[in-house]
């Protein structure tokens, strides 16, 4: 029951953190606007509040002592994991507030980059985060008051990543993956493979099926061809 709610935690984490890099990548572009930049905030105290909740699970499990070598293994291979969505989403957050100094709202000659990126982002938002209708109310200066918070959740998630380390030590080397590197790319391809040969088996067998049937109707038609010779040298003679 606790595995499942922690690869739950986690993997909620994962996608409220790919959707927070897909629209950090917009900032500056085509798509910037308000609206983005409180989709930004949103996403990120969301992200935030996803990894206190499995650092919390994952912590109280890891210490316990009564917890099974095989069950240990799991929750270090998701400890690893979640260890990992944290440093992106660091990366990402200061990725965005160093491209907010840059492409500030509030500068009307500041020039946005054209990314080739368009489109509302309040969808993407929206299924992350499991909500219907995303509604925003900001103040005309969100992007100025935002960045001064994302200064300190930026520090705060760095001092979260101390203190993981401080109370639980995994490291990474020590955790064995369950499948070989590019496993599920291997099996897709391979299934695509036994597919493609499969049919590339059933073209051979009608190709070679074909061929003996022309092979058949050659055959007769020589026969019959030399029957009538025959037949007509007898008759000349």
């Amino acid at each position: 029951m606790v595995k499942e709610e922690c690869k739950a935690l986690l993997d909620a984490l994962n996608k409220v953190t790919a959707c927070y890099r897909h629209m950090v990548l917009t900032i500056g572009g085509t798509s910037d606007s308000q609206n983005l930049r409180e989709e930004l905030k949103k996403t990120r105290q969301k992200a935030q509040e996803l990894a206190v909740a499995n650092r919390n699970k994952l912590t109280t499990v890891l210490k316990d002592k009564t917890v099974s070598k095989e069950d240990k293994a799991e929750f270090e291979r998701l400890w690893v994991i979640f260890s990992t969505c944290l440093e992106i989403l660091e990366i990402d957050m200061r990725r965005a507030l160093e491209l907010g100094h840059e492409f500030p709202l509030n500068v009307p000659k500041k020039h946005l980059i054209q990314t080739g990126m368009s489109g509302g982002t309040s969808g993407v938002a929206a299924r992350a985060m499991s909500v219907q209708n995303m509604k925003y109310e900001a103040e005309h200066n969100i992007d100025v008051v935002d960045l001064k918070d994302l200064e300190n959740e930026i520090n705060q998630v760095g001092e979260m990543m101390y203190e993981m380390e401080m109370k639980v030590n995994v490291p990474q080397w020590t955790v064995e993956a369950k499948q070989d590197p590019g496993a599920e790319l291997k099996s897709t391809i391979s299934v695509g493979a036994s597919s493609i040969g499969m049919i590339s088996v059933e073209e051979n067998k009608s190709f070679c099926d074909i061929s003996k049937v022309l092979a058949g109707i050659i055959f007769t038609a020589v026969l019959i061809i030399a029957i009538v010779l025959a037949v007509c040298v007898v008759k000349l003679s």
